[in-house]
């Protein structure tokens, strides 16, 4: 688990398999308020090949340099990160959450660097307020406000609230202890609110870049991609209409339903996830 010199700060990364010329690196990018630690039962239920799942800059166990944390620090990071790991090799991208849509912008700039993208509960496209359901705008509504400032700098409530609400199964206490340990001050979970804001009232920024984005979808016929989804959770990001739209805008697309899972589905459906990834690599060559 070896921590890396990434412009002004150091990346923590997780690092399984063999890293020979002859595999493809295939790379997971966490959501928020999560790091690497999330892909612990993940990793060896993909098995073979070279697997790497980086902490994003500001979270895990990466460096907290002074910033903004906007999309686009995330994004000039993770570059930097991909440049030195695996320098101008294609790799195949595995994203959760923000994870996913930061795997589709790169993929979208970077088209030659990208074999294949799989995603599962990820910002797929803009979120516009009136796209969203009762429960939450209300939740939007609490980010925005200075009661959600407090939950997430004042307290742990924003990380307690996600492997416990956010999951079918709640976490246990030592799972939850490796989510909580890398978020022990005010400072270091500013990252956590900046993305929870983003989401709730998007740059214009970053809807562009998810915008275009979401163009490279459409027109990246020769690239696989994944999307798996789940039921029985209020919280899931993806929903039917999400499917719907995914279908019709994704090309070269398969969609494979895993069961019941709440938006941190890494945690109730680790093994569903790994194995439904491992099947898609085999199925197109991508290791």
């Amino acid at each position: 688990m070896p921590d890396l010199s990434v412009l002004d700060s150091t990346m923590h990364f997780t690092e399984a398999g063999s890293a020979s010329r002859e595999n493809t690196p295939v790379v997971f990018l966490h959501g928020n308020p999560a790091s690497s630690h999330s892909w612990r039962n993940v990793l060896p239920a993909v098995g073979a090949g070279h697997l790497l799942a980086p902490d994003l800059i500001g979270m895990g166990r990466s460096g907290k340099p002074d910033l903004e944390f906007t999309f686009a620090d995330h994004a000039r990071y993770l570059d930097a990160w991909f440049d030195t790991v695996i320098s101008d090799r294609p790799a195949v991208l595995v994203g959760h959450d923000w994870g996913g849509a930061l795997a589709i912008d790169r993929a979208a700039r970077h088209p030659d660097r990208v074999l294949g993208l799989a995603a599962f509960e990820a910002v797929l496209r803009p979120v516009r307020p009136e796209q969203l359901s009762g429960p939450a705008r209300a939740r939007r509504e609490l980010i925005l406000s200075e009661e959600g400032e407090r939950m997430f700098l004042d307290t742990e409530d924003g990380i307690r609230q996600a492997f416990t609400f956010g999951v079918l199964t709640p976490v246990s206490s030592e799972d939850l202890k490796g989510y909580l340990l890398p978020y022990s001050s005010s400072a270091s979970r500013r990252p956590l609110l900046a993305w929870a804001r983003q989401l709730a009232a998007p740059p214009s920024e970053m809807t562009d870049r998810l915008e275009y984005a979401g163009r490279w979808l459409s027109a990246s016929k020769t690239v696989p991609k994944l999307l798996l989804t789940f039921d029985g959770s209020p919280t899931l990001l993806i929903d039917e209409h999400a499917v719907a739209w995914a279908r019709a805008q994704f090309s070269s697309v398969e969609i494979e339903h895993l069961g019941s899972a709440g938006h941190h589905a890494a945690e109730d459906r680790p093994l569903e996830i790994g194995r439904a990834v491992s099947r898609w690599l085999d199925r197109h060559g991508l290791r």
